[in-house]
């Protein structure tokens, strides 16, 4: 017998709103309603109505019109029982096409009346006490954390502050036309550890804090995933609204357990860590005179300097020791020893315990020392030249940070357990060879269930590629949120039989034999490419992309852009200016072109796959995944790579049909979708495209 559902809180009023609103904005845009768009808001606002877990997942195919979906049942239901939404996306492109275009569109024609504000990591924002420090650079008042910037790099922060100061630069880098690069602008930004808040002078006209205040009064927040992970990293409601007063919106779904995966793996570089602490100490030391030894900073000093007389003959013995593991190397990448099962040997297990926890005790010891560089600001503590204290917060504040990042890194290695992929490599750092030790979570879905689903009031995670060979379960199992959540699929409105050609050609290589294909490929792409005056080739090894385009004539190389000859973007807009001019134009790129290129029309009639997109293990985490699922008398490709490399195909096949009006073919050179058996399975989980086998 089926369990009732809990009564819902979707009342008559509630649902006329949402309908109401929905029939407006098909109206006011001239947009026939669809049946896909219509059963996803009845889906998700079921969901966010219904008590309980609130949790619902929806694959809705291109074309749907997905973010106007949840958008139109998310925000009544936020607002009638007084909570925020926060959509968050994997991508800037998406994340920007929602705030810049989607939600005023909304906002517009729908007569709801909402707010909206776009939060960004710190990163992405100027500290304008930094800025203005680096142009006043004096080594009588900073810290020695950072080289004197360079002349061209004062240039620029001179250009940046007078934009700043007159108002026509709001202080976001992604704002900034000519671009600032990561080295010129890490100085300028800073971190929570680093920051003054409201002790600092220019904390009024900071921009990460104007963002901040906005986004505390939005109904509905923008944010991406690395935000999101970081905020609940922190225990939730730091950043973004708490969790208990959110309904979380994860759009680009896809990508947020690799996400959660990369937020939570720890590294520690040995010898630069030994560097790091004399570094401390002489800094500490220094800022002791500065201030005329005051007791709070002499005592830190001597701290510091005890904990760092410990922890650096652990550290080059840890070292020594890791030295001695039979590291291999392969394909020119760095030598590399993964830990088998996460299981480390006895003797830097010993190492690393007492080194997380001196490491605990230097972030603690920086933490105080922070706090009473902070309280001399606001005059609390009363010491000699207290006026430069501010210079000394962000520095302090960032040695802090990375003791704390050290010790979550030996608290792992301490630990053990085989619930982490856990590895060494050796690396050559500014021409200087150093030994880093490194852990990554092989379940991110249990860090999510913990710190996301469990918490939050609830929660919508959809994208055009959820479903791996037509089932859920992959993706609920890697996100960590459980079968019992509502399911959707919603097709795309998309004629693809019509507008669409899938097809295989005869060869006569397979890509097991990887040079033989690669040459048959070189010599079939030319016929292929004259087909249509606009391609996508997708690669998935940059060996075979540079093989077969060291092969190319001169006069077909010459209308080809190619991956890392420019920036994606920049490619992207001389590929598009070339078919406007009606030329003939071919971009080829690996599998960051394979997810997120937009190119309706004729930008795009034709998609070559070289190949069907399996990825072996290449990294130490791939390789830990495997093993476990071995230990466990589990097939690996069944279960992992068999699912990722139909997501995988989905999504570069999907590179073709962006609107009603595409159409064109999608070429695969690789016959092992209709000569394997598990060519069916890859089959089936595409669109219906007509499908032409020679």
């Amino acid at each position: 017998m089926a369990t009732a559902e809990p009564p819902s809180e979707l009342t008559d009023e509630l649902k006329e709103r949402i309908q109401t609103a929905y029939r407006a904005w098909l109206r006011q845009r001239r947009f026939k309603p669809r049946r896909g768009q219509r059963d996803m808001i009845a889906e998700i606002a079921r969901t966010l109505a219904t008590p309980g877990s609130r949790r619902c997942v929806v694959e809705a195919g291109t074309g749907t019109g997905k973010t106007a979906a949840y958008c139109l049942a998310a925000i009544p239901i936020a607002q009638a029982l007084d909570k925020h939404v926060v959509i968050s996306t994997a991508t800037v492109a998406l994340q920007e096409q929602v705030v810049l275009r989607d939600l005023p569109d909304l906002k517009r024609n729908t007569g709801l009346d909402f707010t909206f504000a776009l939060a960004k990591g710190r990163g992405r924002y100027l500290c304008p006490k930094r800025l203005d420090d680096r142009i006043a650079y004096n080594e009588q008042r900073e810290a020695p954390l950072f080289e004197p910037p360079d002349d061209g790099d004062v240039a620029i922060y001179r250009r940046l502050r007078s934009a700043f100061s007159k108002d026509s630069w709001d202080g976001e880098l992604d704002s900034w036309p000519e671009g600032v690069a990561k080295r010129t602008w890490a100085p300028i930004t800073n971190d929570r550890a680093g920051c003054g808040a409201g002790r600092c002078s220019y904390y009024h006209q900071c921009p990460f804090f104007r963002a901040r205040r906005r986004v505390g009064e939005a109904h509905v927040v923008v944010a991406n995933h690395d935000l999101v992970l970081s905020d609940l990293a922190l225990g939730g409601g730091v950043v973004l609204p708490a969790p208990e007063d959110t309904i979380y919106v994860l759009d680009e779904a896809h990508h947020l357990a690799e996400k959660t995966r990369d937020h939570f793996t720890a590294t520690v570089r040995l010898r630069t860590s030994r560097e790091w602490l004399n570094q401390v100490v002489d800094s500490v030391d220094t800022m002791a005179r500065r201030f005329n030894n005051p007791p709070e900073v002499d005592r830190a000093k001597r701290q510091l300097a005890t904990a760092a007389a410990e922890v650096r003959p652990a550290l080059l013995e840890l070292e020594r020791l890791a030295g001695q593991l039979p590291f291999e190397s392969s394909g020119g990448n760095a030598p590399i020893y993964r830990f088998p099962l996460g299981a480390l040997p006895d003797s830097i297990v010993e190492h690393a315990q007492p080194l997380g926890e001196a490491l605990r005790g230097t972030a603690e010891v920086l933490d105080g020392l922070r706090e009473a560089v902070g309280e001399a600001m606001d005059g609390t503590l009363s010491w000699d030249n207290a006026e430069q204290a501010e210079a000394w917060l962000p520095a302090i504040g960032q040695l802090a940070a990375r003791a704390a990042a050290g010790r979550t890194l030996f608290a792992d290695y301490a630990q053990g357990g085989s619930d982490t992929a856990r590895w060494a490599t050796l690396r050559s750092f500014d021409a200087t060879d150093d030994m880093e030790l490194a852990s990554a979570p092989l379940d991110p879905g249990s860090i999510l269930r913990a710190a996301l689903w469990e918490n939050c009031y609830g929660a919508v995670a959809t994208s055009a590629t959820l479903c791996a060979l037509g089932s859920f379960h992959r993706f609920l199992q890697t996100a960590g949120m459980g079968e019992e959540t509502r399911q959707l699929r919603v097709p795309s409105p998309f004629d693809f039989p019509r507008i669409a050609v899938f097809s295989v050609p005869k060869m006569q290589s397979s890509p097991s034999d990887t040079a033989a294909h690669t040459e048959e490929l070189a010599a079939l792409l030319p016929e292929l490419l004259a087909l249509e005056r606009s391609a996508l080739v997708l690669y998935t090894s940059w060996r075979q992309f540079e093989n077969v385009v060291s092969s190319l004539s001169d006069d077909l190389l010459c209308r080809c852009r190619l991956q890392d000859t420019a920036s994606k973007q920049a490619l992207l807009n001389e590929h598009r200016q070339a078919i406007d001019e009606g030329e003939e134009s071919y971009l080829f790129g690996l599998a960051s072109f394979a997810e997120g290129v937009d190119l309706p029309g004729d930008y795009c009639r034709h998609v070559i796959i070289a190949k069907l997109p399996f990825s072996a293990p290449d990294s130490p985490v791939d390789d830990a995944i495997a093993e476990a699922l071995r230990g466990e008398g589990r097939d690996h490709f069944r279960e992992v790579s068999l699912p990722e490399a139909s997501l995988r195909l989905v999504q570069a096949c999907g590179r073709l049909i962006r609107h009603e009006s595409d159409g064109g073919r999608i070429t695969l050179l690789d016959r092992r979708i209709v000569t394997r058996r598990y060519g069916e399975a890859l089959l089936s989980s595409l669109p219906p495209y007509r499908l032409e086998v020679g």
